[in-house]
């Protein structure tokens, strides 16, 4: 980039104050129309959904005083001037005050240089404060002669510290982020992205992003945002309101196949074992055997005849229907109309001439619904999952070609439940579940899923995802070094085939802006043993951050915490204290007994308006804080089931400080951390 001017005071960035202000009298005005709009319709469906629209409308127009409604202006070659910010606003005959940073002009603002220019001469960033400009930067594109400076406004803004959930970087997105966000709606694209590389928020962006350039169609079809657990979901929940996205689906891969109550356990092989792909194929032959072959021939009374339709004759029309491609339920529904045409044929070579409303009433007819029902019930996902987990018998008739004896032992039940209303559902389970629903009755299709942390998916959890997008496209985030779950995949073109979207490109995002260089260079020494081959983030802030280790004896470990913690809490920005997760009730009452207010984050629940969080180590995952003390590392490992899990553990939960982080322990830390 070329050199950059920071102004502070000027008559020019008075001229600037006062175009904020305009701006935001036009936005008020704007929201102010939209209020008074009445909703006119010719009938309840037309006058509900437009009243939605018009609510939704006047959300997007809620002005935040805390942020300003632009951070940047460029001047291009050809005297325009535009300035971005995060929606459109316009003046009273309809010319802009604020692009909406969405739109194609702002793209330059992101990815114009002296390189490639774009047409821009001057890209301007405002300094900002609680809503308020305070300075500005210019850069100078079609000034060779300058010299390449970082933007101390950018960096200061990717510094800025911060209390309560994640925020948007409309103004701080860099140009290999905004080439994501600006995808294609068709595309899926997967990210790779090392801590502090951004790539949780260029998914949501590219959401924000498709919601304005596909409005039409994807406020139709909907776009679903799936995360880790409840803690992630609340503090990345505010980002997509904040760019005026409100109708946005947040859930995790849980909720996301919840349909019964989760009350039994399954031990970690059995647990993988689910998680398998070929558990697909198990399920699907488990369905489609509930098709009879017909041994007895259909007749149809009618009037003073009987017309019959051969059992051969019928089996051949289940052979078709099997091999349609379509789901078990919508070939069921098929059956009928194919048995009375059959009847129907036989009536026209008779001399007779039935036209489409006989074929109707024969499809209808109380002996053709039973004769259908016979040879091709009615399915419940319960009932067939029930019955192979529960009957070995049942399972290897289904699974010999696809699972081992030993496979299918893990599998049984030990001690089966009396009905399908009294077992005790496992998480993998309601995958299951998922998988034989989607074989039954075609599951429906979203416009587009943002999957974040995706690393952690099962093949078959990445299938149930897939079922939401199958018509509709991905942005699919992770990183695989972060890996913790022993059903993982190993890379991300394993990932995508189990998605349903093989061949999807894989973009690289490599370059932190959140994570500091000690805090990185300390956290990437432990990639070498557990994720060989992956390359360690570099860190490109000025800025090299905090790094502290803290060795103390064992019986000093919650007081020397509950210090740094006080220490800690002087300075502005939050703060996460990352401990083992049996040690979440110790730490927290060490806390409250030194008088420092905090919360707790949980799997259901994230609790993230305090400055003070203390955080599960298994729910760390997908989160930051300004300052993070991570409390005995080589435990946090320990709890995992193998060392490499235990050390990705550990890798996710050292790299979550924007600032500073500290290490408190007792314990010798793991061989990779020790000099």
């Amino acid at each position: 980039m070329a050199q950059w001017t920071l102004v502070s005071a000027a008559p020019e960035l008075k001229r600037e104050q006062d175009h904020l202000s305009t701006a935001r009298a036009a936005l008020a005005r704007m929201r102010e129309q939209t209020l008074a709009l009445k909703v006119q319709a010719h009938d309840p469906i037309s006058a509900e959904h437009l009243a939605r629209t018009l609510h939704l409308r006047a959300a997007s127009l809620q002005d935040d005083p805390s942020t300003t409604l632009f951070f940047g202006r460029i001047d291009t070659d050809s005297d325009e001037r535009w300035y971005v910010g995060r929606r459109h606003v316009a003046d009273e005959r309809g010319d802009p005050l604020v692009i909406d940073w969405r739109a194609g002009m702002s793209t330059a603002f992101y990815r114009a240089s002296r390189n490639e220019p774009m047409g821009v001469v001057l890209r301007r960033r405002f300094g900002l404060d609680r809503g308020a400009i305070t300075a500005y930067e210019d850069e100078h594109l079609q000034d060779r002669a300058e010299h390449e400076v970082r933007s101390q406004i950018l960096a200061e803004e990717i510094e800025r510290p911060r209390v309560g959930p994640m925020r948007d970087i409309v103004a701080t997105i860099q140009p290999e982020q905004d080439e994501i966000v600006r995808a294609g709606a068709e595309q899926t694209i997967c990210v790779q992205g090392a801590p502090g590389t951004g790539k949780t928020a260029v998914g949501l962006h590219r959401a924000a992003w498709l919601l304005y350039a596909f409005r039409d169609k994807l406020a139709r079809s909907g776009v679903l945002v799936i995360g880790p657990n409840r803690a992630f979901l609340e503090h990345i929940g505010a980002v997509l309101p904040a760019l005026g996205e409100v109708a946005v689906g947040h859930t995790t891969i849980e909720e996301l196949v919840a349909s019964v109550p989760v009350r039994g356990t399954d031990s970690t092989a059995t647990a993988v074992l689910k998680g398998d792909a070929r558990l697909a194929e198990v399920l699907r032959a488990a369905v489609w055997s509930q098709v009879r072959p017909a041994t007895e021939a259909l007749v149809v009374p009618r009037g003073v005849r009987k017309w019959r339709v051969p059992a051969y004759e019928v089996n051949d029309i289940l052979d078709e229907l099997r091999t349609r491609g379509v789901r078990y339920d919508a070939a069921r529904q098929m059956l009928p109309q194919r048995l009375a045409h059959a009847v129907l044929l036989q009536m026209e070579q008779a001399g007779d001439s039935p036209d489409d409303r006989v074929q109707d009433t024969v499809a209808r007819s109380t002996i053709v619904k039973k004769y259908v029902a016979s040879l091709w019930p009615a399915l419940d996902a319960k009932a067939v999952l029930y019955s192979l987990l529960s009957d070995a018998d049942e399972l290897a008739r289904h699974a010999q070609d696809h699972l081992t004896p030993d496979e299918q032992a893990l599998l049984v039940w030990p001690s089966p439940p009396r009905s399908k209303g009294s077992a005790r559902w496992s998480r993998p389970d309601t995958v299951l579940l998922d998988e034989l629903a989607d074989h039954i009755a075609r599951t429906p299709s979203l416009g587009h899923v943002v999957l974040d942390e995706a690393q952690d998916l099962s093949p078959m959890q990445l299938r149930a995802v897939g079922r939401r997008c199958s018509t509709g496209a991905a942005t699919v985030l992770g990183d695989i070094a972060q890996g913790t779950t022993p059903w993982a995949t190993n890379s991300w073109e394993e990932s995508l085939a189990h998605l349903g979207k093989p061949g999807s490109h894989i973009e690289v995002l490599d370059r932190g802006f959140r994570v500091p260089a000690s805090v990185i260079e300390y956290a990437a020494q432990l990639l070498p043993h557990m994720a060989a081959g992956l390359g360690a983030p570099v860190s490109v802030r000025d800025n090299p951050g905090r790094l502290d280790v803290l060795p103390v004896q064992p019986d000093e470990l919650l007081a020397a915490t509950a210090r740094v913690v006080a220490r800690e809490v002087e300075e502005p920005g939050s703060i996460g204290v990352i401990v083992p997760d049996a040690w979440v009730d110790d730490v927290s009452k060490s806390l409250q007994a030194n008088g420092i207010e905090h919360g707790v984050l949980g799997q259901d629940h994230g609790d993230i308006d305090h400055q003070v969080d203390v955080v599960p180590a298994t729910v760390a995952k997908g989160l930051e804080f300004d300052r993070v003390l991570v409390l005995e590392p080589s435990a946090i490992a320990a709890a995992e089931p193998d060392d490499r899990t235990g050390l990705r553990r550990l890798y996710v939960v050292l790299t979550r400080a924007v600032s500073a982080l500290t290490v408190v322990h007792a314990e010798p830390l793991p061989d990779a951390l020790t000099p």
